[in-house]
């Protein structure tokens, strides 16, 4: 190994290889574990008292629950685009980011699998939906959304996870090498499958890495389209819409990209990884994430012409949501989406830590206030006038929320603490290319 690729070994692998992480790291592991701490608190309560603590009620029948679950699978669903994107392409930034793109994709996916389950009521029951006639002697109902539930995240949690893992094999090794007790090297070298870098090995990882990228291109546009599909094949006036898809898959991935940008810059300053996380990969994730802002934006102008066409009783659902009780999130969704993130047009905004992380938050936030008011918002003006109410959370579901935000937390910092979150063969792989040219 030569003293460049030494080098760029040397610093990934040893902030994973590392005895002490300093106290910051301390400090946010323990915040979030007592969010976890508090979800299985909210989970056991609504396995023993029933989701009658939550306000769902008609015609509010999931609630913060599918507004939870929608939001945590489009973060899975952008990020998991963005890095097979740049597989694919090999294009240099995948180098950056792609590694801690796939993991936030596969803790989003597992934060996203616990919303459905647990809104099941008897949860214990939950393979009920498994497409396997063996409790009732019948087939699970199709046409049912819990059905597809399944198929989406059952397909997306497998692929993704793939994805992820495939990426870490050659690092496996790696660290596996470099560790320094016999724990660790059994460990790593567990997961690193008897790696040994042959040109065979190599070939093979090449072919399953890309294999499985292209796997994720059509399925998370088919999955995203399907949380959409959940929504579009109701008779809700405001839901029953062939733009859903669309506004779900363009949303989904400004907020994926965001938290990849959040998660670069947070990375890069915490853990100083400036050389391999460089100004210009986060210029560069700047543009994109702006990118995906503008077309968000024209797509609430597309929500309001399409309204103006309609016909009277979709157009006064769809103004009801911009004007009426749930206006200020609709309205809220707009400002921290798409007008906060124009910030990024200033390229001293987009080389920002702070700038990073203040925009990177805001488009997380944005779109959940999207997804409340399409969701709650949306299903308040029904067809039937006698069961228009209001929703607000109970605190069993703001727990219950609060809760997978602190788990998604607690992975990330044991993916950051054990793991190499910038891949090193990648990294030597384009050093030697520059040294040679």
């Amino acid at each position: 190994m030569s003293g460049r690729a030494q080098a760029v070994t040397s610093t990934v692998a040893d902030v994973a290889l590392s005895r002490r992480f300093g106290w910051v790291w301390w400090i946010a592991l323990l915040a979030s574990g007592a969010l976890v701490l508090l979800l299985g608190y909210t989970l056991i309560s609504v396995a023993i008292l029933g989701v009658g603590v939550w306000g769902v009620n008609i015609p509010f029948v999931w609630g913060f629950d599918l507004i939870n679950y929608a939001w945590w699978i489009g973060i899975a669903n952008g990020a998991s685009l963005f890095a097979a994107i740049l597989v694919l392409r090999r294009h240099g930034l995948r180098t950056a980011v792609n590694r801690f793109a796939e993991g936030v994709a596969f803790f989003a996916v597992i934060c996203a699998g616990i919303f459905p389950i647990v809104h099941l009521g008897r949860p214990w029951l939950f393979y009920w939906v498994f497409p396997y006639p063996a409790t009732f002697q019948v087939w699970p109902q199709f046409r049912s959304t819990l059905t597809w539930d399944f198929w989406a995240i059952s397909t997306h949690a497998i692929v993704t996870s793939l994805l992820w893992y495939v990426g870490l094999i050659p690092d496996l090794a790696t660290l596996r090498d470099r560790a320094r007790t016999r724990a660790a090297k059994r460990v790593y070298g567990v997961f690193a499958l008897g790696w040994r870098g042959s040109v065979r090995h190599w070939a093979y990882h090449q072919r399953a890495y890309r294999l499985v990228a292209i796997l994720v291109l059509p399925l998370i546009l088919i999955m995203q389209s399907t949380v959409a599909f959940e929504f579009a094949v109701t008779l809700v006036p405001d839901w029953h819409e062939t733009r859903q898809p669309l506004h779900f898959v363009a949303t989904g991935l400004a907020q994926g990209l965001s938290i990849v940008l959040l998660v670069a810059v947070l990375l890069r300053w915490g853990l100083r990884l400036g050389r391999y996380i460089d100004e210009e990969d986060v210029d560069l994730l700047g543009r994109l994430v702006l990118a995906s802002a503008l077309v968000s934006g024209y797509l609430y102008l597309d929500e309001i012409a399409s309204a103006l066409l309609a016909e009277r009783i979709p157009q006064e659902a769809t103004f009801n949501r911009i004007t009426g009780d749930y206006a200020g999130l609709y309205w809220m969704s707009i400002v921290y989406s798409i007008v906060i993130p124009q910030l990024l047009w200033l390229k001293a905004a987009r080389q920002s830590t702070v700038a990073g992380i203040f925009v990177g938050i805001s488009i997380g936030v944005g779109i959940w206030f999207d997804r409340f008011s399409i969701i709650i918002g949306g299903l308040q003006t029904d067809y039937l006038p006698s069961i228009w109410r209001t929703y607000a959370p109970t605190l069993p579901e703001t727990g219950l929320f609060l809760g997978t935000l602190g788990l998604f937390a607690a992975l990330l910092l044991l993916f950051v603490r054990f793991l190499p979150v910038v891949s090193m063969f990648e990294t030597r792989h384009d050093e030697h290319e520059e040294a040679s040219s």
